[in-house]
């Protein structure tokens, strides 16, 4: 029983928001439903460091928790039981990208796996890449011993996050409304069987049945087993879109979608204090109102142009510049300017 009488309950939620890095991995995560549990076999070791790419896109200066948007942390965890991917909508600038990071850095799952997408695009870039012409230049100097295939190889972000790892890994797919109408639909399949094939390993399986590749992660390599990849825990797979395009039933029925609101004043100044750390002799709330003030005048602004804004105050505060209303009302609107055109008001 609780202090106040009620029955306590248990915590559902793995995931919280808090934005504060896991010292340890978490104990447990969530078994998926037996139709989203995969059979791959044996472990990949993962790297334990992202190269400080996560204190980058979240802040290496937090002391306090984050304030996360209750429904963000609702769907976050949903995804996690179930074992599907996260549709994250929102107009640029909101944190979609930033979730991804999030999530690794307070459940211990290690670096994240980015995948940027364009409109030239296609499945075999994520899941892996083949250097055929290497190959066979270096069989023309090998003085006639078999090259290893396997160092002309290269899984691609998916192809990685889809390795038998113990522990699942965040896969980011970044901005796929930008890509060409095909790949949403490419993705089912792997999605929905958590495996794929690579040809080239697959018609040398008889006489080499295992083929050591390189992956995403820097220096990392695998080890592939009749040209097959197969999970063994699902990814965390958070895709991003900026709302330029729907996307097909067949695709968002095997997804969960969370659009991502606008900071509130609240969060923009644990985000400013995660970023830089002590801000005294700068007057951060101020320039949040005037950032929130001006984002809604120009129909919304992006959150790293508030820290734009409050690094370069921290760099001219010395020199009284930033004291100066004129001048910096000036820098400002350049700073702040509307993310859907760059003509002048």
């Amino acid at each position: 029983m609780s202090e106040t009488g009620t029955p306590e309950v248990d915590d559902w939620r793995v995931y919280r928001g808090t934005g504060l890095t896991a010292p340890e991995p978490v104990a447990s995560l969530p078994s998926p439903p037996p139709w989203r549990t995969f059979a791959g076999q044996g472990t990949v070791e993962r790297p334990s460091d992202d190269g400080g790419e996560g204190a980058r896109r979240i802040g290496g200066r937090r002391r306090l928790p984050r304030v996360p948007d209750p429904h963000e942390v609702t769907m976050v965890n949903a995804a996690l039981y179930l074992g599907r991917p996260l549709l994250v909508t929102g107009r640029p600038g909101t944190g979609k990208s930033s979730l991804a990071y999030l999530v690794a850095a307070e459940l211990g799952l290690g670096p994240v796996l980015k995948w940027p997408i364009s409109s030239r695009t296609e499945l075999h870039d994520g899941l892996y890449l083949y250097d055929a012409i290497g190959r066979v230049q270096a069989a023309r100097t090998s003085s006639g011993e078999e090259v290893d295939i396997g160092g002309y190889v290269r899984l691609g972000p998916l192809g990685t996050a889809l390795l038998p790892f113990e522990r699942p890994r965040v896969l980011l797919i970044d901005e796929l409304d930008k890509s060409d109408i095909d790949l949403p639909n490419d993705l089912l399949n792997v999605f929905e069987d958590g495996e794929f094939e690579i040809p080239e390993l697959v018609r040398l399986a008889k006489h080499q049945p295992t083929v050591t590749v390189y992956t995403h992660d820097r220096g990392g390599t695998a080890e592939v087993t009749d040209g097959r990849i197969r999970s063994r825990a699902f990814p965390v797979v958070i895709i991003t879109s900026n709302g330029e395009r729907e996307f097909p039933p067949a695709f968002m029925r095997r997804c969960l979608r969370l659009e991502m609101r606008p900071p509130t004043a609240e969060q923009l100044g644990m985000m400013v204090a995660a970023q830089f750390g002590d801000t005294s002799g700068l007057d951060v709330e101020r320039l949040i109102r005037e950032f929130l003030d001006r984002s809604e005048q120009v129909g919304g602004l992006a959150t790293d142009q508030l820290l734009n804004a409050v690094h370069l105050a921290a760099r001219l505060a010395t020199s009284g510049a930033y004291e100066i209303d004129g001048e910096w009302g000036k820098l400002m609107t350049a700073i702040w300017h509307p993310l859907a055109s760059l003509e002048p008001e």
